[in-house]
C-alpha cells in the first residue's frame, strides 16, 4: 500500500493549525473563546459608533479600539494562511473572504476619506459569523453540519421547485392582468402583476396591489391557498434528507491542506482532498 498523502507542514505550523482551526483541543477551545470575545466586542463598537452622541464623545477611544480590533483580526488571518499547505484555498473559501473583506476596511480609510468609506462599516460586521466557531464546543455544530449537507442534496430539488415557481407566478400574473386590467390601473402590465402573484403566493400580502373584480378576487384566494405548497414543499425535501442524514457523528478537526471540516469520526483522509488527518497523539 502506497504511503498516505499527507500535508506538508512543519511542526509549528502545524501547531499553529490544531489551535486556530480545531476546537477539540484545549488551546483550540481557548482560542475560539478569545476570537468570540474580540468578534463581539468590535461589533458592539460598529454599533455604538453609529449613534452620533456616542461617537462624538468617544472617538478617539473607538478608533484606537477598531485598529486594536484589526490588528488582532490581521494577525489571524495571517496565521491561518501560515497554518495550511494551500493559502490560496483558504483564501477564496467562504470564511477566507468574510474574514479578509473585515480588515480591509479600517485598511482602506487611511487611503480614502473616511466619509467614503463609512458605508464599509457594515462589513465588518460579517466578523460575527465567526461566532459559529464556538458552536465547535457543543453539540450544535454537527447539527448545523447534518442541515448543510441535507440542503445541498436537496439543491436539485429545489432549483426544480423554484423553476416551477417562477414559472407559475408568470402565467398566473399574465392571467391577473388579463382579468384586472381594463378595470383596475394597479395592474398596469404583466411585471407589476408577476410581483402581486410573488407576494400573494409566498404569502407576504404587502396590500399595495389587490384584485377589485370577483374573478380577480377568486383568483387570488385559489393563489393564497397554493401559497401553503410554497413553505411545505421544500420544508419536506430537505426534512426527507435530514432523515436519511441520520444521526451520522462528526468531529471538528480541520484538513492541514484544504481547511475542510466535518470529518466522520473515524475517517483516516479528508474526503475532500484525500489528504491524511493527523490523529490526536500524532508528531
Amino acid at each position: 500500500m502506497s504511503n498516505p498523502k499527507r500535508a506538508n507542514l512543519t511542526p509549528f505550523r502545524a501547531e499553529i493549525h490544531e489551535i486556530i482551526y480545531e476546537a477539540d483541543t484545549p488551546k483550540g477551545k481557548l482560542f475560539d473563546i478569545v476570537l468570540l470575545m474580540f468578534i463581539i466586542m468590535s461589533v458592539i463598537v460598529v454599533i455604538l459608533e453609529s449613534v452620533d452622541w456616542i461617537r462624538d464623545d468617544y472617538l478617539e477611544l473607538f478608533y484606537v479600539l477598531e485598529w486594536v480590533f484589526t490588528i488582532f483580526f490581521t494577525v489571524e488571518y495571517v496565521l491561518r494562511l501560515y497554518s495550511v499547505s494551500k493559502p490560496m484555498k483558504y483564501a477564496t473559501s467562504f470564511f477566507g473572504i468574510i474574514d479578509f473583506l473585515a480588515i480591509l476596511p479600517t485598511y482602506l480609510g487611511l487611503l480614502i476619506a473616511s466619509t467614503q468609506t463609512q458605508f464599509l462599516l457594515i462589513i465588518r460586521i460579517l466578523r460575527l459569523l465567526r461566532v459559529f466557531r464556538i458552536f465547535k464546543l457543543t453539540k450544535f455544530l454537527r447539527q448545523s453540519d447534518v442541515i448543510i449537507i441535507s440542503l445541498r442534496r436537496s439543491k436539485e430539488k429545489i432549483f426544480v421547485f423554484l423553476v416551477f415557481v417562477l414559472l407559475a407566478t408568470t402565467v398566473i400574473g399574465a392571467v391577473i392582468y388579463v382579468v384586472e386590467a381594463d378595470v383596475n390601473p394597479e395592474f398596469a402590465n404583466i411585471p407589476v402583476s408577476i410581483y402581486w402573484a410573488i407576494v400573494t403566493l409566498t404569502t407576504v400580502g404587502y396590500g399595495d396591489i389587490h384584485p377589485i373584480t370577483p374573478l380577480g378576487q377568486f383568483l387570488a384566494a385559489i393563489v393564497m391557498i397554493m401559497g401553503y405548497s410554497v413553505i411545505a414543499v421544500p420544508t419536506g425535501i430537505v426534512s426527507s434528507e435530514l432523515i436519511k442524514y441520520g444521526d451520522n457523528t462528526h468531529n471538528t478537526q480541520a484538513c492541514m491542506s484544504c481547511s475542510k471540516e466535518g470529518h466522520d469520526d473515524d475517517a483516516l483522509y479528508c474526503k475532500h482532498c484525500g489528504t491524511y488527518l493527523k490523529r490526536e497523539g500524532e508528531e
